[in-house]
């Protein structure tokens, strides 16, 4: 048998076993299961992953909020978060205790989750959203009183403008 013959011969042999490789390990087929009930459009929410400080109670208190409005949410405690804010583009003015990551988007501080569903459906073309400081009454912060407090856009040239507003 020539060179070429050989060359041949394995190259059909190993995509022969890789096809059935796949074969053999694909999942069984499975009938259709009625979902899990779950807050609507969870399905389409991305996991969000929170970058905290492992001491810090609040952050747990948001990361309960965004769950309990149907986020999937992961932690990874850090003793120091502000590297994570800098590769993502959180200035110190902006900057709260924990930063997130929800699809493509940042989530800086205690934004609530009603204004994370609305930029993940609305999908302006912008860095996310934050929470500058730790305001009293935000998601997470609750406590005897509630304080105004803005949720800004953080737009990609830096800037940032007023996406929405709570408070009294």
């Amino acid at each position: 048998m020539t060179t070429r013959a050989m060359v041949v011969l394995a190259a059909v042999l190993l995509s022969s076993a890789t096809a059935a490789g796949w074969w053999l390990q694909r999942p069984a087929a499975t009938p259709p299961v009625a979902p899990a009930a779950s807050p609507p459009a969870a399905a389409a929410l991305p996991a969000i992953t929170v970058i905290k400080s492992p001491t810090c109670g609040c952050c747990g208190d948001w990361v309960t909020h965004l769950r309990e409005q149907g986020f999937a949410v992961s932690t990874q405690d850090a003793d120091d978060v502000s590297p994570f804010k800098r590769r993502a583009g959180i200035t110190p003015a902006l900057a709260s205790c924990h930063t997130a990551f929800a699809g493509a988007y940042v989530i800086e501080g205690h934004v609530p989750a009603a204004d994370i569903r609305r930029l993940l459906a609305e999908q302006p073309d912008a860095l996310g959203l934050a929470v500058p400081g730790m305001p009293m009454g935000s998601p997470g912060m609750e406590g005897p009183r509630s304080d105004p407090y803005d949720v800004l856009l953080l737009l990609k040239d830096g800037s940032t403008r007023v996406f929405a507003r709570h408070g009294p």
